[in-house]
């Protein structure tokens, strides 16, 4: 799973750094005082034209991507090294660099660095949070038997306080991007960083490299530098014939590059960052402890959206993955409170986006207890249909996708969408969820909530006498060409054809079915299977009375599921046989006592033969109080 963020960058142009005395040059890993004037030892003297003006080329990885081994292999082939910001989250998961490719490299003479555990915007954390993403990527990294000097500001955000930070966790520098002139942008920028940097812990580089660049862009924005001189540094992320991301250039492209490298005069060469930079390897500093969860209560910080940091709401991040155009913005006023976000989904084709707690080690996402339950809220607008989409947290701060949530239909104005979780798995620790765009369009979202089901009070019992069906009548349309809180289900070998009917039994809504090409299996309308936000809510021990009319060209028969204990919907019982009827009849069935364990019953009229249903005004009564049929 790829997420991405909104890109800050801070573009500075830096100076050379000069003394009366001299001017800063670099020699491998140390850096040197070229003194001007008589005296100065021949020892230490080099040629003229290489002591005027040194070029140090940088070659660095970002994201721990699988891919930039493809990278890593061409620049073994030609002496190069280079420096890989890795992410210690991403590693050993699908799509990453496993430890022991993280070994090879390091074996290779190629530097790895840090670039945070989870890799989220640290300008929208909190402070301690952002200390632990910095620092305890180092100590893992370190843990590994990694030399860790160089870190790497996952969308180049930073702040003083960030910078601050990463000096305090042990690192001796920190890379931008984007403040290096090349025909990409930054115009009046410098052409290359100084040796040292002026800002050891912000250094400039030059814009990502992504699929436009060619062979010439990369050349020039080295040529350009070498009449003065300086560091270059260029970040690229995927190394690849395949990949879809943007951020990707060939594999040919980037050999074709690095023998351009290897080519160049003896004043042009190749380092790592730990190279440029230098200086000794500190000790490690571990971040704060995580805050333990509430005990109760909303367990999402910034609820309402209403804190912000750098135009985004503080603990947040937008993410999201495949090929599509997603524009974020804070929009006033919110469903309560100044703020909510709205999401612009274009240019469509697939993947999706989504708002959702910082993808973090605690201190933003909601921390969460394996093998609990947990009720998800959110209020929102949306012109397409949306879900929720679900990721947990594991061991070192690792983000897996978890599951997602039915469709939830467009609405103009403020709706409320909420779901119950399944179990979470064992050894997750933390929850990030939120309501997604999979299609083009506009979605709007405001005061979320997650609450522990165990400490979540139930409510009582509905009243005697009242319906437990959600959109009874199938007047509010749902995702797709189902009402909203309704699914299509079935087996077996037959076609099914749902559609609105043209006649309702009241209102303006009833769905008919029509089978053809019947062999077996049947095929019916039913209460979503869900979690708990439509299927209607039972009590094991209890009867319910099923009620719906129809009109059939054939026999039907009620088709009963339950939720057991455990969140799984069972095929339960079905009714006797209904017989075929030209006009409305309501059909009524009481069913046995519901099993031990089991919260929900789904329901519906079902088709075992060819022919044509439609239904209408579907009822779920307690026995216990069920108004007369």
């Amino acid at each position: 799973m790829r997420f991405s963020a909104r890109t800050v960058r801070t573009s500075r142009r830096r100076m050379p750094v000069r003394t009366a005395a001299g001017r800063w040059v670099t020699a491998g890993a140390t850096v040197l005082l070229a003194l001007s004037g008589a005296g100065i030892s021949a020892a230490l003297a080099a040629p003229p034209a290489q002591a005027a003006n040194p070029t140090v080329v940088t070659l660095t990885f970002d994201d721990g991507n699988a891919d930039q081994l493809n990278a890593a292999q061409i620049m073994n082939n030609y002496g190069l090294k280079g420096t890989f910001f890795t992410p210690s989250g991403y590693i050993d998961n699908p799509g990453y660099l496993s430890l022991s490719d993280l070994q090879g490299l390091a074996a290779a003479g190629h530097e790895i660095g840090g670039h945070t555990v989870t890799h989220p915007d640290l300008a929208t954390l909190p402070v301690d949070e952002a200390t632990r993403q910095i620092c305890n990527d180092r100590v893992n990294l370190t843990n590994w038997g990694f030399k860790v000097t160089s870190f790497a500001y996952p969308f180049a955000s930073e702040t003083a306080a960030t910078e601050a930070i990463v000096k305090n966790c042990g690192y001796n520098s920190a890379r931008g991007l984007g403040d290096i002139q090349t025909r990409f942008g930054c115009a009046g920028c410098a052409l290359a960083e100084t040796m040292p940097p002026a800002d050891a812990y912000n250094t400039a580089a030059a814009d990502e490299v992504d699929n436009t660049w060619t062979l010439a862009d990369l050349q020039n924005t080295v040529t350009q530098a070498e009449p003065a001189g300086g560091w270059i540094q260029f970040t690229f992320h995927h190394i690849s014939s395949t990949s879809t991301d943007p951020l990707t250039i060939t594999p040919a492209l980037f050999d074709q590059f690095a023998a351009w490298l290897k080519a160049r005069p003896a004043t042009t060469t190749v380092q790592t960052v730990d190279q440029v930079i230098g200086g000794t390897v500190k000790s490690t500093v571990s971040g704060p402890a995580v805050p333990p969860q509430p005990a109760s209560g909303n367990l999402v910080t910034n609820p309402g959206l209403e804190t912000l940091t750098n135009g985004m709401p503080q603990c947040w991040y937008a993410g999201g993955y495949g090929t599509n155009t997603a524009a974020y913005s804070v929009i006033s006023p919110g469903h309560t409170g100044t703020n909510a976000e709205q999401l612009v989904m274009s240019g469509y084709v697939d993947g999706d986006a989504k708002l959702l707690p910082a993808l973090d080690l605690g201190g933003c996402s909601p921390s969460a207890t394996a093998g609990h339950t947990y009720n998800l809220g959110a209020w929102y607008k949306s012109t397409t249909n949306t879900q929720f989409t679900l990721y947990y947290r594991i061991g070192l701060g690792s983000w897996k996708y978890w599951t997602s949530s039915p469709w939830y239909a467009p609405a103009t104005s403020y709706q409320k969408a909420t779901w119950t979780t399944p179990p979470l798995p064992a050894g997750a620790n933390g929850i990030s969820f939120g309501l997604n765009l999979f299609s083009n369009g506009t979605l709007t979202t405001d005061d979320y909530e997650m609450f522990d089901a165990a400490n979540v009070t139930p409510p009582p019992p509905p009243a005697p006498g009242t319906n437990l069906v959600q959109n009874p009548g199938l007047e509010t349309a749902g995702a797709g060409t189902e009402p909203q809180c309704w699914q299509t289900g079935g087996y077996g070998t037959n076609t099914a054809a749902f559609s609105t009917a043209a006649t309702a039994h009241t209102g303006t809504a009833a769905e008919s079915l029509t089978v053809s090409g019947y062999i077996d299996g049947d095929a019916k309308l039913i209460q979503t299977l869900d979690s708990g936000s439509c299927a209607p809510p039972a009590i094991e021990g209890h009867s319910y009375s099923l009620r719906a009319w129809y009109t059939a060209s054939t026999v039907t028969q009620f088709a009963v599921y339950y939720r057991d204990a455990s969140g799984v919907w069972v095929y339960w019982t079905s009714s006797p046989w209904l017989g075929a009827s030209s006009s409305y009849t309501q059909a009524s069935f009481t069913t046995p006592a519901l099993p031990t364990g089991a919260t929900a019953i789904s329901f519906g009229l079902s088709l075992f033969s060819n022919g044509t249903l439609t239904t209408d005004d579907y009822a779920m009564y307690d026995t216990v109080g069920a108004p007369p049929l």
